[in-house]
């Protein structure tokens, strides 16, 4: 194939490229951006034409469509310049509506009940000016995906980010605890339960999510075979339902409400890793001062959780 050359090469190439690298098919690239197939396949051969590589494996029938070496080579290249474009995308935005007047921030449940207030009050006084736009998702995967589409300023999320165009900051470490009824005999236990009494409780605990081990993964590797009877992306759920007496559960201590007295939290120590939250940004977007603020208040409020932790 012979090259018509790097100049001519249009950013919706890019994204054509991109969209089949994920959906592995280009109808449902298409779909994804709009476009009829026959659009998507001319643009992927006008790539192949500029670069002088075939990109992209044409199985017959309905089979998926896979790349080349050269197509994932330059996949991990589009990616990193639609990551730049959607950065200046909303830092032209933020100018055009006054750069520093409002933040988007994204974050988990426990981080919305937990952090959050704190951070806000404290973010309000010292920046009563700034607007902020809070959107709460239970997945964090999701969080960082609108962060690095220019949708979100920030997103409170697990460390480390997945692979993308993020910078971040450690706030703080969230150990598990097993979540028992209030007057249970493992509620005044002072250390984590033994193997045996973990495989004999019902447990309740989170929905696995992409890109995160689950507990009962963790559990197993442990040697522990846990019995879980319920999973739910709700903390309050998991709370009533021990609150209850249906079960006990297995989540992070930042989603208990220490101040219910109908359950008693019990450390498991490191028979499940703790989780490591921390502050996730576009590594492309310029800061406005205010949000340098924001960060500093998060930090301070979350080295205050760990230390009553």
């Amino acid at each position: 194939m012979a090259s018509h050359g790097w100049p001519g090469l249009e950013l919706r190439y890019l994204a054509a490229l991109e969209a089949i690298a994920d959906e592995r098919s280009f109808g449902r690239a298409a779909d994804r951006l709009g476009y009829t197939q026959s659009a998507v396949s001319q643009q992927i051969a006008a790539l192949e034409r500029i670069v002088g590589e075939r990109l992209i494996e044409r199985p017959p029938g309905q089979r998926r469509v896979t790349l080349t070496d050269a197509g994932e080579l330059l996949v991990r290249h589009a990616r990193g310049i639609g990551a730049r474009v959607r950065a200046a995308e909303a830092d032209l935005s933020a100018l055009r509506e006054g750069n520093g007047g409002l933040l988007r921030v994204g974050a988990f449940q426990s981080v919305s009940a937990r952090i959050l207030p704190s951070v806000l009050q404290r973010f309000g006084n010292a920046w009563p000016g700034v607007e902020l736009d809070l959107n709460e998702v239970n997945c964090d995967v999701e969080l960082q995906r609108l962060v690095a589409a220019g949708q979100l300023d920030f997103a409170f999320a697990l460390l480390p980010p997945r692979d993308g165009p993020f910078e971040s900051v450690e706030l703080l470490r969230d150990p598990y605890v097993l979540l028992v009824r209030a007057g249970s005999p493992l509620a005044d236990r002072p250390g984590p339960p033994a193997a045996a009494e973990l495989e004999a409780l019902p447990l309740a605990t989170f929905r696995p999510h992409p890109g995160h081990g689950s507990e009962e993964d963790h559990l197993r590797a442990q040697g522990i075979s846990p019995s879980i009877v319920f999973r739910s992306d709700d903390n309050g759920t998991i709370r009533g339902l021990v609150a209850g007496g249906a079960c006990a559960g297995l989540i992070p201590g930042l989603a208990v409400d220490p101040a219910d007295p109908q359950i008693a939290a019990i450390p498991v120590g490191d028979l499940v890793p703790a989780r490591m939250i921390g502050l996730v940004w576009h590594r492309d977007r310029e800061l406005a001062e205010c949000a340098a603020s924001f960060i500093e208040e998060a930090r301070t409020v979350s080295a205050t959780l760990e230390a009553v932790a």
